[in-house]
């Protein structure tokens, strides 16, 4: 066991093509190292398209590896959240096909963290209000909720698997 400490989070797969589903699994099964047996319901939002999700645990910045794991299909919808832990702020991942990945620091209330340097590169490089508005609105990921928020809600009330990093 190393000395890093231990969080939790959630992987929501939004919308994944059925051929790509065992993909997904073995992607999350790799990082967490323990077999994910995903419950995969039909997407209302995407017909044809299926979605999971799953509660994880392990070591602070397994978020981070499993963004980076599902992020090898850019066909798929997903989210996957940190909570935070002793000294370490939480996270937040989205990746929506067509516009990539967004990555922000999370308050424990949930709040998206926007950092000082963040802001001020903002108000550098905005040339007018318009401009500064559209740019922490891309901070706080507004384009990503825009384009998951359907799939979201198509999603209310589907199972959740746990699964539990071993080691």
């Amino acid at each position: 066991m190393n000395n890093r400490g231990q969080t939790s989070g959630v992987v929501y797969v939004h919308s994944s093509p059925s051929a790509v589903c065992p993909h997904v699994e073995w992607a999350i099964s790799g990082t967490l190292g323990v077999r994910a047996d995903l419950r995969w319901s039909a997407q209302p939002a995407a017909p044809g398209q299926l979605r999971a999700e799953c509660a994880w645990t392990g070591d602070t910045g397994t978020g981070a590896r499993l963004s980076g794991a599902l992020k090898a299909w850019p066909m798929i919808r997903f989210e996957v959240t940190e909570e935070p832990s002793p000294g370490v702020d939480g996270e937040r991942f989205c990746f929506a096909p067509g516009i990539g990945l967004w990555h922000a620091r999370a308050a424990a209330n949930g709040d998206i963290v926007v950092a000082e340097d963040q802001l001020r590169a903002l108000a550098a490089k905005a040339r007018a209000g318009e401009s500064f508005a559209h740019g922490v609105d891309s901070l706080l990921g507004k384009p990503w909720d825009d384009a998951l928020e359907p799939f979201r809600r198509a999603g209310d009330g589907a199972p959740v698997t746990w699964l539990h990093r071993v080691g």
